[in-house]
């Protein structure tokens, strides 16, 4: 058999190979890359939801729950912008309803610790004065002033609190806040300084918001102090102290120049949020001691002349009555000098063009401050400090962004208010309620805060004890609150049941109220009030039962405290306000007939006897039965019938 050999056929072996190519060429198919995706997406969402489910880290929210149905800003949540301090501030402590009621009126304020009235916090602060003054002109109002201010925080907090402040339906939002653009937390020149632009840092606040960023985070701190040990140099002193990093910021330099640009963008986005929601702001400049605060650090600049020079020169000036030229030299000095605790002028130029460009109110608490102040300078007259108010201070700040929200009629626009509007500031002032124990604590902050950098040299520092030497017992109780040894509330009540035994009412009742007044959910302390007023009054012990229901009447009027006021004046034989009370009394509760018998009365005595039969009336329509009340209704028809 012959063997024929078999033609290969080149052109079929040609396009087998070319289809076995386009094979391995072709795309595969679009779940594929849905899957990739999906998988560390997947992985990213199951481990968030496991480090949830084992509560692991900080819980980050805005909001905490304290009370049933009540909110406060969660003690944690600056942990979003402090990883190398050990305890972040926290704020005054502010609640409001967690479901807004329909007669709330609502107004939230943001800012530093100035705003939140560093060293009279938590009951000195400008938001207490507002708040105080709209209580007592809407008694019928349920007033919420919320003050969400951090120390050692700045305008990247307030741009990142906006979002979660609008879902809760403020009805106007205040601002005060400026000075802390470079050693507040993620501050140009702060320690907790973050890398990357303004937007980077931003969306990383946003995704600090997760546990999983929190464990990333916390990997790469440890295993950063594997390598290296970075220690600020001044750990003692203030939180702002401690965060300063950039101790010699020159005028003009690149670090000046982007604390400025953070600050304009990021406080305009928080407008252009609350703007785009329709939720009414204001705006206010920010002001420092001038006279009376040297320069910190005089920088050595060829362009500019040191900051301790100028301020000499400006020293000279006011001595010779030539305040203007003074009050240049002052703020000249102020931006010359290197540690920038206190907000450049600039920063008061970008507030006051913000709020031309986009049509802001603006209260200039820096002008008015200087129209006050002798020469039209401000120092130690208004300050405690390089930029804290005195209380007096934090009043009249509050006063002027009253008397703003009265201009533009962002108050409760369906109630008059119960007070002319002259004598308001007054009766506010007068109703303000400050402690003994409030006032040394403010003293002795201040006396720790100038015993340690950048006002003294640290090696210079004396002790507690040292500077703060304790005269009283209220005193001793400062010192230990200053020391961290007791919470605020723990002072109060120390100072107060101190006053109590060796029988001075007065004090118990100074402190209490001060209690009730900043924890207002906490009702078992006015119900301990309520409590000691019935066991005077049945005492027959009126003087110090009006004590005390004087006490709770000046907290927040109630049904309770005017009723008991209303029927001490009646019995006293004072008619007119015996009057007033018990109508008050009924305006909260309509349906106490003890109150209704009492008040009929009262009007008869008044020769009102419409009004006492009217009421009269219907209290017989609540009880038919109450004692006395048909024998008044049948004396009330014989007296209208003559």
């Amino acid at each position: 058999m012959q063997y024929k050999r078999k033609e290969i056929n080149k052109d079929s072996k040609l396009d087998s190979h070319s289809k076995s190519q386009s094979d391995y060429s072709r795309k595969p198919p679009f779940y594929f890359y849905l899957i990739l995706f999906l998988i560390p997406v997947l992985f990213v969402i199951i481990l968030e939801l496991s480090l949830r489910i084992f509560n692991y880290g900080y819980d980050l929210s805005m909001w905490v729950e304290v009370s049933s149905g009540k909110l406060m800003l969660n003690p944690d949540v600056a942990r979003r912008y402090f990883t190398n301090v050990k305890k972040p501030p926290s704020s005054i402590e502010d609640a409001f309803d967690k479901i807004k009621d329909k007669n709330a009126f609502r107004v939230f304020v943001l800012g530093e610790s100035s705003a939140a009235g560093y060293p009279y916090m938590p009951m000195g602060s400008f938001s207490r004065y507002i708040r105080r003054r709209l209580e007592l002109n809407y008694p019928h109002k349920k007033i919420e002033v919320v003050n969400l201010s951090l120390t050692a925080t700045n305008s990247y907090t307030i741009r990142d609190f906006i979002p979660e402040i609008i879902k809760q339906k403020p009805d106007l939002v205040l601002i005060y806040a400026g000075h802390n653009e470079y050693y507040g937390a993620l501050g140009a020149g702060s320690f907790e300084s973050a890398t990357g632009t303004r937007e980077m840092i931003n969306a990383m606040l946003f995704l600090n918001r997760f546990k999983t960023t929190q464990l990333i985070k916390n990997i790469l701190k440890w295993l950063t102090s594997l390598i290296t040990k970075s220690e600020n140099p001044y750990s003692s002193g203030t939180l702002m102290s401690k965060m300063a990093k950039e101790r010699h910021i020159a005028y003009n330099s690149e670090i000046y120049k982007a604390g400025l640009i953070q600050f304009e963008k990021n406080i305009y986005d928080a407008i252009k949020m609350l703007k785009s929601s329709g939720v009414p702001v204001i705006i206010s400049t920010v002001v420092s001691n001038l006279k009376d605060q040297p320069p910190f650090v005089s920088v050595s600049n060829n362009n500019y002349p040191s900051a301790q020079s100028v301020y000499e020169e400006a020293l000279s000036l006011y001595s010779k009555g030539n305040f203007k030229k003074a009050d240049s030299l002052f703020r000249y000095a102020k931006d010359l000098d290197g540690l920038r605790f206190r907000a450049p002028e600039k920063i008061n130029s970008i507030i006051r063009k913000i709020s031309k460009n986009y049509n802001i109110p603006l209260v200039d608490v820096d002008s008015f401050f200087a129209s006050i102040s002798p020469g039209n300078i401000v120092g130690n007259n208004l300050m405690t400090d390089h930029l804290h108010p005195t209380l007096k201070g934090y009043q009249l700040i509050g006063r002027l962004f009253y008397e703003k929200m009265s201009e533009l009629n962002f108050l409760p626009k369906d109630s008059k208010p119960k007070y002319k509007h002259e004598i308001q500031d007054s009766i506010t002032i007068s109703n303000f309620i400050f402690s003994k124990l409030d006032s040394t604590i403010a003293d002795y902050r201040i006396k720790v805060l100038k015993n340690d950098w950048p006002f003294i040299d640290p090696n210079q520092k004396k002790s507690f004890d040292e500077i703060c030497k304790p005269k009283n017992f209220i005193d001793s109780v400062a010192l230990s609150y200053i020391k961290n040894k007791i919470i605020w509330m723990q002072a109060h009540e120390k100072v107060a049941n101190i006053c109590m035994k060796n029988g001075n009412l007065d004090g118990f009742l100074n402190h209490v109220t001060a209690i009730i007044y900043q924890y207002p959910f906490i009702k078992e302390n006015l119900y301990q009030l309520e409590a000691l007023a019935i066991n005077y009054l049945k005492k027959q012990d009126y003087k110090n039962a009006t004590k005390i229901l004087e006490a709770e009447y000046k907290i927040k009027p109630n049904a309770f405290s005017s009723k008991w006021l209303g029927q001490i004046e009646l019995s006293s034989g004072n008619i007119i306000p015996a009057i007033k009370f018990l109508e008050e009394s009924i305006s909260y509760d309509s349906t106490d007939t003890q109150v209704m018998y009492n008040l009929a009365g009262a009007y008869a005595l008044n020769k009102e006897y419409i009004k006492a039969y009217n009421t009269v009336e219907k209290l017989i329509k609540l009880n038919s039965q109450y004692p006395g009340a048909r024998a008044l209704y049948n004396d009330l028809v014989n007296i209208i019938n003559k």
